[in-house]
C-alpha cells in the first residue's frame, strides 16, 4: 500500500515556521496560540489565533494558523469567513481550499468547483482530479466523470483510488452491473484492500441479489471473523429484500467519501495534525460518516487530545453497529487521560450491553487490572476466555497471561503458574511471558535454573527491553552470581533511566558487588523516581531508606532473609 500512497507526499502541509508580529499588542496572544498549538491543543489555539488576528486582520499567517485550528475542531461556520479573506487576498492555502471546497460542496456549487480548478493545482492531483470527477456527477455529466475517474487512474500509484470513487460514483446512480464490473476487474485486490470497500461491494451484490458470493467474500476476507457491524451485515443478507447501498447515497456523500479516503491514506503518511483536517473534512460533508468520526477521534487521541477524542466518539448513536468500536475507543481515551474509573463505568456499561464481544470483556479485564481490582479482572478475563474458546475452539495466549497476572497479583500462584504455561504453549516464544513467569519464579526463589532460561530467551527475542533485562540481571543476582548480573542491570539503567525499581536493582547489584557509595547513588535516584501511582509491591521507599541508613546487608538480617553469597559453582 505504501508504494500506492507516494504521490500523497504532494500533499504534504507547508506552514510558515515563525510569524510575523506586526505589534506588540498581539505578542501575547501569539505566543500563547503557538505554545496551544504545538500542544496540538487546536481549542485554544482558535482561541488565542483568532484574538491575534482581531488586532493584526491582515496577518496572514495569523489567518493560516487560525484556520487549521478551526478545521481540525470541525467548525466550518468559523473556519469559512478566515477562508474567504484569504482567498480575498489572494493567499493560496491548501487548507483554505479544503474549507472552500466543503462550503461549494454543501451549496452545490459544482460548476464553481470544476471553474476555479481548469487546468491548476487547488489541492493536490489526486484529490482536485476526484473533486473535479464528482463535480462532473453532481452536474449530471456522468460520461465525462468516468472519463475523468479512468484519467485519474492513469496516474502512477492512484488507480485504487480512482477506481474505488468510479464504482462508488457508478453505484450512487444505481448502476450496480457497472460498479461490480469494476470491483470484477480488479484482479490485484487494489480496491478492495479496505474495510470499508468490502462492505461497499458486499451491498452492491446484495443489490444484484447475490448474496451467496457476498457471503463468501465476508468469510474469505474475515476468515469467520466476525463483529456487530459484520454480524448485521450477514443477517441482511439472510433477508428476502436486497440490502440498500448506503456508501454513497449524494454526490455530497462522494465528496465526503474523497476525504474520508484521502484521510484514511494519510494515517501511515504523514502527522495527525495534518490527516485530521482531511477526516473533518468528510465529517462536515456528511455528519453520519460514522467511520469518518472513528478515524478523527483515533486522530485526537494521537494527538494525545482525549476530551476532544472522546466528545467525537459520542456522536456514534447507541443503535450503530459500530458503537462497540466507538465504546471502546472512548474508554481508552479515558484511561489515557487518567479518568480510570470513568473507563471502567463505560466498559462496565458497554459488558452489558455487548457482553458478547472478546474485545469488551478483555478491554474490561485490563482496565480493571490496571486499577488493581484484580479479582474482577479475573471474572472478565474468564468470560473472554469463555468466548475465545466458544468460537474457535482454542484460548487466546494474550487473555491466558492477562489472567494469570490478575491471579498472581492477588496471591493465587498454583492458577496463575497454570495460565503461564498454558499461554506459552499457544505462543512458546512470547517475551512477555517468558519474563513474566520467569521473574516470578526468581521471586519465588524456585524453579530457578528454568526461571533463568525463560528470562534468557525473553532477552534474546527483545533485546531492547528494559524490563527484560532488569529481569535477567535480577535472576543472576537471585542466584548469587553478583558480578553476571553487573552489565545487564547497568544495561537496564540505561533503557529506563527514571525507573526506580530498575534503579534500586541496580543499587542491590553494586552493594553485592562491594561498589557502596554507587549502591547509595542508585538507591537514592531510586527514590526520587518514585510517585504515587506506583505501589508498595512495585517499589517500597521505606525499604530504600532503611537500606541507605543501614545498608542492604542488615535490611536482609531484618527481614530474616539469605545473607548476600557469592556463588562458588
Amino acid at each position: 500500500m505504501r508504494k500506492l500512497l507516494t504521490p500523497l507526499a504532494a500533499l504534504g502541509l507547508s506552514l510558515v515556521l515563525a510569524a510575523p508580529v506586526a505589534a506588540q499588542s498581539i505578542a501575547g496572544p501569539y505566543l500563547a496560540a503557538r505554545s496551544a498549538a504545538i500542544q496540538s491543543d487546536f481549542e485554544q489555539a482558535a482561541s488565542y489565533y483568532t484574538r491575534a488576528l482581531a488586532r493584526d486582520p491582515s496577518n496572514l499567517y495569523l489567518m493560516e494558523s487560525a484556520l487549521v485550528a478551526q478545521l481540525a475542531l470541525g467548525r466550518l461556520e468559523l473556519a469559512l469567513p478566515i477562508a474567504q479573506a484569504m482567498q480575498r487576498a489572494d493567499q493560496g492555502s491548501q487548507v483554505a481550499q479544503l474549507v472552500l471546497t466543503a462550503d461549494k460542496v454543501i451549496n452545490g456549487e459544482y460548476e464553481a468547483l470544476l471553474t476555479e480548478r481548469g487546468d491548476a493545482q487547488v489541492i493536490g492531483p489526486l484529490v482536485d482530479g476526484l473533486i473535479e470527477a464528482w463535480a462532473l456527477i453532481g452536474t449530471g455529466d456522468v460520461s465525462e466523470a468516468l472519463n475523468r475517474f479512468d484519467a485519474i487512474a492513469a496516474q502512477q500509484g492512484l488507480q485504487a483510488f480512482a477506481m474505488f470513487h468510479k464504482a462508488m460514483a457508478v453505484a450512487s446512480v444505481g448502476d450496480f452491473e457497472a460498479a461490480d464490473e469494476i470491483f470484477s476487474s480488479d484482479v490485484n485486490g487494489t480496491v478492495l484492500q479496505t474495510r470499508r470497500g468490502i462492505l461497499a461491494r458486499v451491498e452492491i451484490l446484495s443489490q444484484l441479489e447475490r448474496e451467496d458470493e457476498a457471503l463468501e467474500l465476508l468469510e474469505t476476507t474475515f476468515s469467520g471473523a466476525t463483529d456487530p457491524e459484520i454480524d448485521a451485515v450477514i443477517a441482511a443478507l439472510a433477508e428476502d429484500d436486497p440490502m440498500p447501498f448506503t456508501h454513497v447515497n449524494s454526490v455530497q456523500d462522494g465528496f465526503a467519501e474523497v476525504f474520508f479516503t484521502v484521510a484514511a491514506a494519510l494515517r501511515s503518511e504523514t502527522g495527525p495534525e495534518f490527516t485530521i483536517l482531511y477526516a473533518q473534512t468528510a465529517r462536515i460533508l456528511r455528519s453520519d460518516h460514522v467511520d469518518a468520526i472513528l478515524l478523527t477521534a483515533e486522530l485526537f487521541e494521537d494527538l494525545e487530545q482525549y476530551e476532544a477524542s472522546i466528545e467525537v466518539l459520542k456522536e456514534v448513536p447507541a443503535t450503530h453497529p459500530a458503537y462497540h468500536a466507538a465504546e471502546l475507543g472512548r474508554a481508552a481515551a479515558l484511561r489515557r487521560s487518567g479518568k480510570q474509573d470513568a473507563a471502567i463505568e463505560v466498559l462496565e456499561q458497554l459488558a452489558r450491553s455487548h457482553g458478547d464481544l472478546v474485545s469488551v470483556q478483555s478491554a474490561l479485564g485490563d482496565a480493571l487490572r490496571q486499577q488493581d481490582r484484580f479479582e474482577e479482572a479475573v471474572g472478565a478475563y474468564n468470560k473472554a476466555i469463555a468466548l475465545v474458546e466458544e468460537t474457535n475452539g482454542t484460548s487466546n495466549w494474550f487473555l491466558l497471561y492477562a489472567r494469570a497476572i490478575s491471579y498472581e497479583r492477588q496471591g493465587f500462584w498454583d492458577q496463575a503458574e497454570q495460565d503461564f504455561r498454558a499461554a506459552l504453549e499457544l505462543n512458546p516464544g512470547q517475551p512477555q511471558v517468558l519474563n513474566y513467569l520467569g521473574y516470578s519464579l526468581v521471586e519465588k526463589q524456585i524453579k530457578l535454573d528454568e526461571a533463568l532460561e525463560m528470562i534468557e530467551r525473553a532477552v534474546t527475542a527483545s533485546p531492547d527491553s528494559g524490563y527484560i533485562i532488569d529481569s535477567l540481571g535480577w535472576a543472576l543476582y537471585r542466584l548469587g552470581r553478583y558480578q553476571e548480573a553487573v552489565p545487564h542491570m547497568e544495561r537496564a539503567v540505561e533503557l529506563m533511566a527514571v525507573d526506580p525499581v530498575v534503579n534500586d536493582h541496580l543499587g542491590d547489584v553494586y552493594w553485592a558487588v562491594g561498589r557502596y557509595r554507587e549502591a547509595e547513588f542508585q538507591w537514592s535516584r531510586a527514590l526520587s523516581f518514585i510517585d504515587k501511582s506506583q505501589t508498595v509491591e512495585d517499589v517500597d521507599p521505606e525499604r530504600i531508606r532503611r537500606k541507605l541508613a543501614v545498608g542492604l546487608d542488615v535490611v536482609l538480617d531484618e527481614e530474616g532473609a539469605e545473607p548476600l553469597k557469592v556463588v562458588t559453582d
